[in-house]
């Protein structure tokens, strides 16, 4: 990959549609993890308005701390970028004072915390006059829709979402991202035990790359190895039951004979 060409060209494509939608700029949730530090960056350098959120919800410290000095590198070497925390804490736990307890399972309430962030995102977004920016990549948001619906899967643009997640790291590096962020296990945030997404779907992102490549005929080994085999078998398990995130929303079509 053409690495630094890439980054002009993204930067270029943000200012260009920001200006097109007669928008200010941007705002970006800023995670401590590389998609959003990644996002946030090339955001930055478009030279337009860029508001980032730090937004904790019983947050692990280190990832609050990443986030945090992420912030402040951006809005020390870009003036127009500025950062805020917003610690969503006590409104979620109002949610869970309000919700009956019987349906708080922890997926449900994993996705309402990313929903919470959506919806402080698109409130900041609208004052402002800011496009949401979505921090996607695409093998975990359009291989495998490792994305809450509506959560982090909500944004008005997606500049990362056709880049694979090596090749998110491969950008990071020619930004000048921290070691911290580049060395710090993926993670979606959403968990108090701080599990870590190889944890969740059972694969690494290079093997579920070469799965992806793989469905798209894009590379053939004549024989699968078993590792091979079980990766496959993830990916498809994931993109099946995720496939109602990345279509859109089925739309009833009334017939003519029935108006």
């Amino acid at each position: 990959m053409k690495t630094d060409h890439v980054i002009e060209y993204l930067v270029t494509w943000l200012r260009t549609y920001c200006d097109d939608a007669l928008m200010q700029g941007f705002v970006v949730g800023v995670s401590g993890g590389i998609d959003s530090a990644v996002t946030s960056t090339l955001c930055a350098r478009t030279g337009k308005k860029v508001i980032l959120l730090n937004m904790p919800i019983r947050q692990a410290q280190d990832q609050f701390n990443r986030a945090a000095h992420h912030i402040a590198w951006l809005s020390e070497n870009y003036p127009q970028t500025s950062g805020m925390t917003i610690d969503l804490t006590q409104p979620f736990e109002a949610i869970e004072r309000t919700l009956p307890r019987d349906i708080q399972d922890g997926l449900t309430m994993a996705n309402t915390r990313a929903r919470l962030r959506m919806l402080t995102l698109y409130a900041v977004a609208s004052h402002f006059r800011l496009l949401v920016v979505g921090t996607g990549n695409k093998v975990e948001d359009y291989g495998i829709g490792f994305f809450t619906k509506y959560g982090d899967g909500g944004g008005d643009i997606a500049p990362i979402a056709d880049l694979m997640k090596t090749e998110v790291y491969e950008i990071a590096r020619s930004l000048g991202i921290s070691a911290a962020i580049l060395e710090a296990p993926p993670t979606d945030g959403l968990w108090e035990d701080n599990r870590s997404d190889e944890s969740q779907i059972g694969a690494t992102y290079p093997e579920l790359e070469w799965a992806m490549r793989y469905e798209e005929g894009l590379e053939k080994p004549a024989v699968l190895t078993p590792r091979q085999q079980q990766v496959l078998a993830i990916f498809r398990r994931f993109r099946e039951a995720n496939r109602h995130k990345m279509m859109p929303i089925p739309c009833a079509r009334i017939p003519d004979h029935l108006r």
